[in-house]
């Protein structure tokens, strides 16, 4: 079947999105020294997946990473590589999609197109690609790689390498591919994806949200303040549309949910009160190369959500509380939102049973 001719399931509808992200890196997305913090281990990944699957979850996107961020933990030191995670997810689960998070200088595209068209093929199309162009310096020297200063060098590599994938699942004959980075003789790739498969990317510069806005389908950008994220959507969307593309705009998000508002502060200012704030900083320093040149209170703020969600958005509070939190995401413009928790397996059902059926109720989901 031509990958062209059937969308993905993401594609074909306006239902706001909800996913997990991170589950495949050791703390989640909580830089947390808690004995209860979250195990990466492939066995509580797979009781994740089942519990989202079941649930109607769209989808698990991981973290693609090589080494940690320091700290007491160590936080994200241990990770289970992304294409075979997203394998084994999706070999024990019936609907739900698994992104698989590539950096583009780490793999080559024809085999990229060749294990992306093989998950889809053995999952009934349910893969997505999640483009990384590079950005963490001392995981680029770990790989013995140097990560070019210039984010034009960056976008462009990721440009070619994107283009290459996308001929390799759409071309009916093998071809030539003569480009800056890559020369190469009779490349072809079979099988090809049954549908195209979903693509994402994070993008914060001008130059990346050019990429994103030229070739994804979803672009991932936090939400720090819900009236700047109106603004930008609606510019990202504009962006999108003069080049004739629709692009949805995705962000991620902390979840505390508790029966009371009181309980949900306790257990925020518990994984607060226990950050790696070592790991934490480490973490800021490299995101934001020039925090000190944010406004005091902004940078605490950083520093906060670094702790306790990765920069994440924060649902916390009661399920009522928290459905309208995500209905502010929703009405903001944003397509969906992944989350995060402590502990992904421990307090997901505690969510499913009270904050989705407000969201269906409310016509979000």
């Amino acid at each position: 079947m031509s990958q062209s001719a059937q969308q993905h399931p993401f594609l074909q509808h306006d239902k706001f999105l909800l996913a997990t992200f991170s589950s495949n890196c050791s703390g989640g997305m909580t830089v947390s020294k808690l004995p209860d913090r979250w195990q990466a281990t492939m066995e509580n990944n797979l009781k994740l997946a089942k519990l989202l699957d079941d649930a109607g979850i769209d989808f698990m996107l991981p973290i693609a990473r090589w080494i940690g961020y320091g700290g007491e933990t160590d936080f994200h030191g241990t990770v289970l590589e992304t294409m075979t995670w997203a394998a084994t997810i999706l070999a024990h689960t019936k609907r739900i999609t698994a992104f698989a998070t590539m950096h583009t200088v780490a793999n080559h595209p024809v085999v990229l197109a060749k294990q992306i068209a093989t998950l889809s093929e053995a999952s009934g199309g349910r893969i997505g690609l999640n483009i990384v162009a590079g950005w963490n310096q001392p995981e680029y020297q770990a790989l013995g790689l140097t990560l070019p200063d210039d984010h034009e060098t960056r976008y462009g590599y990721a440009q070619e390498w994107f283009d290459f994938v996308r001929k390799l699942w759409t071309s009916e004959e093998p071809f030539d591919w003569k480009g800056k980075y890559w020369n190469t003789t009779r490349s072809y790739g079979r099988p090809r994806p049954l549908v195209a498969p979903p693509i994402v990317n994070a993008a914060g510069s001008g130059q990346g949200r050019d990429f994103a806005t030229s070739n994804v389908d979803f672009l991932f950008t936090p939400a720090i303040d819900l009236a700047r994220s109106k603004d930008e959507i609606v510019q990202l969307r504009e962006q999108a549309s003069t080049k004739g593309r629709k692009v949805g705009v995705l962000t991620f998000s902390h979840v505390v949910c508790r029966p009371t508002e009181a309980e949900a502060k306790a257990e925020l200012k518990r994984q607060l009160d226990n950050a790696d704030w070592d790991a934490v900083d480490n973490l800021v320093r490299l995101q934001f190369a020039h925090a000190q040149s944010f406004p005091h209170d902004l940078l605490a703020l950083i520093r906060e959500r670094m702790a306790t969600g990765h920069g994440g958005f924060p649902l916390v509070g009661t399920p009522e509380q928290v459905a309208d939190g995500i209905s502010q995401l929703h009405e903001a413009g944003f397509r969906g939102t992944t989350l995060s928790f402590l502990d992904y397996v421990k307090e997901f059902p505690y969510f499913r049973d009270t904050v989705l059926p407000i969201l269906s109720a409310r016509g979000i989901r």
